[in-house]
């Protein structure tokens, strides 16, 4: 049960920001008594700390280089430090690396051992991650943070057979970037709308997005996302009626294909009224739009002559440990540490991650953020849950050239059933074969 009590510890951030919420009207009997329950949480704490076994470690902590940059404020390697000082009976030596969440599944596992002793992750790779045995489940008070300070959606993201993995740090989706000059908020509701006023990027040839048109008209991933043997239906009437409304798409003289950075220097010079993205694109786009940038969930399409909503993939991103790491209680605190309320805001801070800490979610300091609603809004409302069962890693090849087939006008009317049913049977055609 070490880990347990080196899970506890790594909350004394968190508990610092509610002590400091405390002492503000020192008159009321409830902040008094709530500052004396913070003090005592803190006390406990610290003594908890000063009580820690004698170590001395070199960690090795990867992740993204926009968390290691002096633009950024250095973040990771700031909250390293800081983590280091509430812990003074541990004499630890980081080592820095980079990799980006996205590239952890295929990074980590190349040589689990040679690896990160923490790192972050997309959670659409958790089962190669685990598969590879390069990722811990998590328990005692970690899990419980977890469960305790997260939608059920996010914890659920990060949990197979029961097993949490990872301390999530913000949701992972995407959704709609628009110039109000051009559209109003009635007009983003409806793609449809919008392409007779003006023009739009989507990244159709990319498989992380096309889903969103094929999941709106009844397309399933298989069954609820989590059974492996059901498959992937894009397919039938439903699957041809999508194609159909993606030919008209790509001829329609309003659409642009976003590729190469296409969408973000359109909505830039202003030859682009509205993109799909995410988060990492906000800041580029805010200093570029200012007030005039809108932030959406997704629009509703009209496929097959009625309207309906589309989807974008969903997920989180996570901290890991390396079930390889010396020190599993040192690993597990940083990883919480990452992690938790304190960081999330500073991450949001620095970079404008936006958190699923549910605390913070409902704080002055981030919910009247039109980006932090949209992108949790979407996460909530407008998104389905990307599926991480071991067939998954069918989908990505065959959605992405059949996006490219569709924007190389390869794919018509006149042959739209057949197309499309060629397209379903690649998605369920096992990769090694």
């Amino acid at each position: 049960m070490r880990v347990k009590r080196f899970a506890a510890v790594a909350l004394a951030g968190v508990m610092g920001m509610s002590m400091l919420a405390g002492c503000g009207d020192s008159g009321k009997d409830e902040s008094t008594t709530a500052a004396k329950s913070d003090a005592t949480e803190a006390t406990d704490a610290t003594e908890a700390a000063s009580e820690e076994e004698a170590i001395k470690t070199t960690l090795t902590v990867w992740g993204p280089a926009e968390d290691q940059s002096p633009d950024y404020g250095e973040w990771l390697q700031t909250t390293c430090e800081a983590f280091k000082k509430e812990h003074p009976n541990w004499d630890i030596t980081f080592e820095y690396g980079t990799c980006s969440e996205g590239d952890a599944g295929k990074t980590v596992t190349q040589d689990v051992s040679a690896s990160a002793d923490v790192y972050m992750f997309a959670n659409d790779q958790l089962q190669t991650l685990i598969d590879a045995g390069a990722i811990s489940e998590l328990g005692g008070s970690t899990a419980d943070y977890v469960k305790s300070t997260n939608s059920q959606a996010i914890v659920d993201s990060i949990t197979v057979d029961g097993g949490i993995y990872g301390v999530p740090f913000t949701t992972n989706t995407w959704f709609m970037y628009y110039n109000k000059k051009t559209f109003t908020e009635d007009d983003v509701k409806s793609l449809d709308t919008m392409l007779e006023k003006g023009k739009v990027s989507f990244p159709l040839s990319n498989s992380w997005y096309i889903a969103a048109f094929y999941l709106a008209n009844g397309g399933t991933l298989f069954g609820d996302g989590t059974d492996n043997d059901a498959g992937i239906n894009f397919g039938g009437d439903n699957g041809k009626a999508v194609t159909d409304y993606l030919v008209d798409l790509v001829n329609n003289k309003n659409f642009v294909n976003d590729e190469s950075g296409v969408g973000i220097s359109g909505m830039t010079d202003g030859s682009i009224s509205a993109m799909f993205s995410g988060s990492w694109d906000y800041a580029a786009l805010h200093d570029a739009l200012g007030d005039d940038l809108g932030i959406a969930v997704m629009p509703t399409a009209k496929i097959g002559g009625a309207d309906k909503q589309l989807l974008s993939f969903a997920g989180s991103k996570a901290i890991a440990v390396n079930p390889n790491c010396e020190y599993p209680q040192v690993a597990v605190a940083l990883a919480l540490y990452l992690g938790n309320e304190a960081s999330q805001e500073s991450h949001y801070t620095a970079r404008n991650i936006v958190p699923c800490n549910t605390s913070l979610l409902e704080s002055d300091a981030v919910k009247g953020d039109a980006l932090v609603t949209a992108q949790n809004a979407t996460f909530d409302t407008t998104a389905f849950i990307q599926p991480f069962v071991p067939k998954m890693s069918n989908y990505w090849t065959p959605a992405e050239n059949f996006g490219k087939s569709l924007v190389n006008g390869e794919v018509t009317h006149d042959n739209a059933a057949d197309m499309t049913e060629s397209f379903n049977t690649s998605l369920n055609t096992d990769v090694a074969q």
